[in-house]
């Protein structure tokens, strides 16, 4: 057994919160935060289950991007 740890995102989209994990490109909502982060959680676990560890991708490098919108 291994514990990943991986770079979330939630954002609200209409009367949805979506969340978004960013190392496996899986996504999931939920009406609440909470609900979007544990049905988030649900689908990086299937996930998991169906990628063997030697095909997960590597962290990428996060950081910020300024853009200045005239």
């Amino acid at each position: 057994m291994k514990e990943y740890t991986f770079t979330t995102s939630i954002q609200k989209e209409g009367k949805w919160y979506v969340a978004y994990c960013v190392e496996l490109s899986v996504a999931s909502q939920g009406k609440t935060i909470a609900e979007a982060k544990k049905n988030l959680k649900e689908a990086v676990e299937l996930y998991l289950e169906a990628t063997p560890a030697r095909e997960l991708p590597k962290h990428p490098i996060i950081g910020k991007l300024n853009i200045v919108h005239v």
